[in-house]
């Protein structure tokens, strides 16, 4: 690098950042780089707010300034160098810079006209750019102190009067501005102008005696030569104050302030005269005064017998301190009355935050009026209320808080025993519940009776297959015992699970009474009422749809109990079948989903909103509050909140959760019962019909060969009447229409993919793996590959080792050709869509993923039509594998059935 001399001409390239700033770099006439830091000493030379260059910034060896740093050098260039562009671009960024420093620099700004409406207004003959870059150096002034456009014209004004004087000689001194506090604690504050000796540090005001006089009168001998500077610094800085301040403009500023004009002064007037370079000092205490605030505890207890119940009234202790002295609660409403923002205790002064004091005071109030009690701590966020008058974000962290929020300790005892669900009073299971409760099943059932007893909903969240059902059976077998249940209670379902239900009351409960309201021959009107009647504190079951045809009638009534099972089907809060729901009456509200529900935002407001209606708000503010934040944001903060709102409602167990201590079997195999619909009825009956006289009269080897024809039949319109039909495939919604098993297939096979768990899926038909794969593809994006005994080798190979790395979560495998010789531990669900006579083909089947290297607790289900076939087979199964398990392994058994078990066999119902 060349030395750089003077009397030269320098050439700049000029580029201009996205941020408004400018990029300069320097080349000497023969070409050569000269650097960001002789270049810097050079464009700043006498620019004395960045002094002289020192605090302007380097990148990539190039200088990088703001509009206004450019501006005010230009305005006083080096007196030996010249500027010339690299290019024209460069050129016309240098006319720029003079045209607008010479703008910036004429006395009195006449061609700056001013700022209507906050935006910088020119003379006509002033160019684009320049007008652009004037802008910018406004803006500029205006972000360094924090100040909005509204104090723009202020701005102009000071500049006009700075631009106008004639410089002196330097000044002895520097005029800056000093705020003092008051002398007694009922005084004012006093603002006013003081000249600094740089030497000594010592600050000058007037005396008393000549505090009215103008500085020419005032000044000590030595500096009455500078007392025209002083006055038009004065004026200058009076045009910037912001207060209705009447005061003589040829005397020294001295204005009295009261609390709230120093903290409009502070707010206001203090950055924006920092940015004009005017220096203001402040009492030290104040810069730290905005950190001590009054501390406030509120001591809640309930009860005078120490132990608080959930109607216990609460009652408030408050108290006050400042600096670490009590203050008395007289004193603390006296200075929230007179609103004083600064006090002083002891030797020391502290700062106080009227509007907040405020909020305290109001919050003192409403406590006292509402009649707040142990049960509001948990509905309401009444700590959440009590907290937020917190003075900053900053207060969560402190050790120290501004206000701190107490609990007695039988309250605080009664409140956490609700959130953590831990201490809960264990409850007799009922004599006639059918079965012998898990330790984590007895807790939900205390848990939900513990509810009910003090009057809260409850959403029953467990996992797939822990037996959320039997729970339930026996709360509302619980309250019949007791007496507690004056009328019927409500339970609605999916009508793919209402068989599941009415085996599960047979088999848990079956001395309790039950009315099934669902098909086309359910009671309606006169005959219902009787019915429900007769029925006293027994149960209705009915499921989703049929409410929906009947909502009228059934929301009118007040049940003692209105439980929602796979409550997630009211998650479209808008729909009519969610509001009807929502609008149901019952003494105890309960929703039971093995879906985690506090993923699915929208799906957990609906839910709230049956248990307890408006819990959580209006589902628009819901949304801005919690579903925006966490969905769009990922804020952790408002999902705390969101967990710390629902959790004394909610009770979720996983399978995985090793703190359960469940002792699950390794494996759990169950039915999952469904009905026909009113299609597959009608076709069954039909094909019985046409059928079965030929059956009877046949011998031998053709009636063996009319049973297995009639069974794979009607096992096919058990999955889909489609199947049966051999009709093309439609719109899923259709098909799922057409099928209750299929529709809970589907149901079943997104819970587990959502969970991000692994299934297989067995069919003995290629029809209905590829229904299935047709509806998982359309309705949930899920491509299932299908594995059949046509797929090459290779391809079947590839497809295993795929599944096993999680390459895809759902397998749909043919019963023959997936049912032996492969290893698909990866899957923790396998689901059999159509039964075998011969279980030992299932049981295999089921190993692909029960067996050596499966390390996780695997879920069978296998679908069981109500009334057909598959429902009679599956009992006697049961029944026949008691006496000789040889038999019903080889299958023989069900071509050598009676002309009667046949009948039955056959026989829909």
């Amino acid at each position: 690098m060349k030395p750089l001399t003077l009397n030269r001409e320098i050439s700049l390239k000029v580029s201009e950042s996205p941020d408004g700033r400018f990029l300069f770099a320097g080349f000497d006439p023969s070409g050569d780089f000269i650097g960001s830091r002789p270049l810097k000493e050079l464009l700043f030379f006498s620019h004395t707010r960045s002094y002289m260059g020192l605090l302007i910034e380097d990148k990539d060896g190039a200088v990088r300034a703001g509009s206004r740093e450019i501006v005010e050098s230009f305005g006083d260039p080096h007196p030996f160098v010249r500027y010339v562009g690299r290019s024209e671009e460069d050129e016309q960024w240098i006319s720029t810079f003079k045209e607008a420093a010479s703008i910036y620099g004429e006395p009195g700004l006449p061609r700056i006209l001013g700022a209507p409406g906050g935006s910088l207004q020119v003379a006509e003959q002033v160019s684009e750019g320049a007008a652009r870059l004037l802008g910018q150096v406004f803006e500029e002034i205006l972000e360094e102190g924090g100040i909005g456009q509204d104090r723009l014209d202020d701005v102009i004004r000071f500049r006009r009067l700075e631009a106008s004087e004639t410089p002196d000689a330097p000044l002895p001194f520097r005029m800056a501005l000093r705020l003092s506090e008051p002398v007694e604690d009922d005084g004012l504050w006093m603002l006013e102008s003081t000249l600094v000796n740089p030497k000594t540090g010592s600050h000058w005001t007037p005396a008393i005696s000549k505090s009215a006089q103008p500085p020419s009168e005032s000044l000590p001998k030595k500096w009455k030569p500078y007392a025209g500077s002083v006055a038009r610094m004065q004026s200058r800085i009076r045009t910037v104050l912001s207060g209705d301040y009447s005061s003589d403009n040829t005397t020294f500023i001295a204005l009295p302030l009261e609390d709230h004009e120093v903290r409009s002064f502070l707010k206001d007037d203090l950055p924006l005269l920092q940015a004009l370079d005017i220096d203001v000092i402040l009492p030290g205490w104040l810069r730290e005064a905005a950190e001590r605030r009054v501390r406030v505890r509120a001591s809640a207890s309930a009860g005078s017998s120490g132990n608080a119940r959930l109607e216990d009234a609460l009652s408030f202790n408050w108290s006050f301190s400042l600096g670490g002295s009590e203050i008395p609660a007289e004193r603390f409403q006296r200075l929230v009355q007179e609103k004083r923002e600064f006090i002083r205790s002891g030797d020391e002064w502290f700062r106080l935050d009227a509007a907040w004091l405020a909020r305290i005071r109001e919050m003192m109030e409403t406590a006292e009026k509402s009649g707040w009690t142990v049960k509001d701590l948990l509905f309401r966020d009444l700590e959440e209320e009590l907290g937020a008058v917190s003075s900053r974000p900053d207060d969560e962290e402190q050790d120290d808080p501004l206000f701190d929020f107490l609990l007695q300790h039988s309250l605080k005892d009664a409140v956490e025993r609700i959130r953590s669900k831990e201490g809960i009073p264990e409850t007799p299971v009922p004599d006639r519940l059918h079965a012998e409760l898990r330790p984590y099943q007895q807790k939900g059932f205390d848990w939900l009776v513990f509810m009910r007893e003090h009057g809260f909903g409850a959403v029953l969240a467990d996992d797939m297959g822990l037996g959320k059902t039997v729970q339930l059976i026996a709360t509302l077998l619980h309250a019949r015992e007791s007496g507690l249940a004056e009328s019927p209670s409500l339970i609605i379902c999916p009508t793919s699970v209402i068989g599941n239900w009415q085996k599960e009351l047979q088999r848990f409960a079956p001395d309790h009474p039950v009315l099934v309201h669902y098909g086309p021959g359910r009671l309606r009107d006169d005959g219902l009422e009787d019915a429900l009647a007769s029925l006293g504190n027994g149960l209705v079951l009915t499921t989703y749809g049929t409410f929906m045809q009947d909502h009228e009638e059934l929301t009118a009534k007040e049940w003692d109990a209105v439980a929602l099972d796979e409550a997630q089907n009211i998650k479209n809060m808008q729909t009519k079948q969610s509001r009807a729901v929502r609008k149901l009456r019952g003494r105890h509200h309960i929703a039971l989903t093995g879906t985690p529900i506090e993923n699915r935002l929208a799906e957990l407001w609906a839910i709230f909103d049956f248990i307890h209606r408006g819990y959580l708000g209006r589902f628009a503010e819901f949304q801005e509050e919690f579903i925006g934040p966490i969905e769009r944001d990922g804020s952790e903060k408002q999902m705390q909140r969101l967990r710390a709102k629902i959790s004394p409602f909610l009770l979720r167990r996983t399978k995985s959760d090793p703190a359960l201590k469940l002792n699950l079997p390794d494996k759990l195999e169950e039915n999952e019962f469904v009905p026909l619909t009113e299609e597959q009825a009608a076709l069954y009956e039909g094909y019985i019909s046409e059928t079965k006289a030929s059956l009877l009269e046949a011998e031998g080897f053709r009636r063996r060969g009319i049973i297995l024809k009639m069974l794979s039949r009607l096992k096919q319109l058990c999955n889909h009447p489609a199947l049966f039909l051999k009709e093309p495939f439609g719109e899923p919604d259709e098909m799922l229409a057409r099928s209750k098993k299929l529709e809970r297939i589907m149901t079943l096979t997104a819970d587990i993919v959502d969970r991000g768990e692994q299934v297989l899926i067995f069919t003995q038909y290629i029809g209905m793996g590829e229904l299935i794969r047709h509806c998982l593809s359309n309705l949930y994006d899920i491509e299932a590959p299908f594995l059949t005994g046509s797929m090459p080798k290779g391809r079947r190979d590839r497809l295993v080792e795929e599944f096993q790395n999680g390459g895809f979560p759902v397998f749909i495998l043919s019963l023959k050709a997936g049912g032996t010789g492969l290893n698909l531990t990866a899957a923790n669900h396998v689901l059999h869509a159509d039964r075998w006579w011969n279980p030992a083909v299932e049981n295999q089947a089921t190993d692909r993923a029960y067996r050596i290297g499966q390390d996780r607790f695997v879920h069978v289900r296998k679908f069981v039509t109500i009334g057909t076939i598959e429902e009679k087979i599956d009992r006697m199964i049961t029944e026949k594998a008691a006496l000789s398990a040889d038999l019903i392994q080889s299958g023989a058994w069900i071509t050598e059935l009676t002309d009667e078990e046949l009948n039955d066999l056959f026989a829909i119902g």
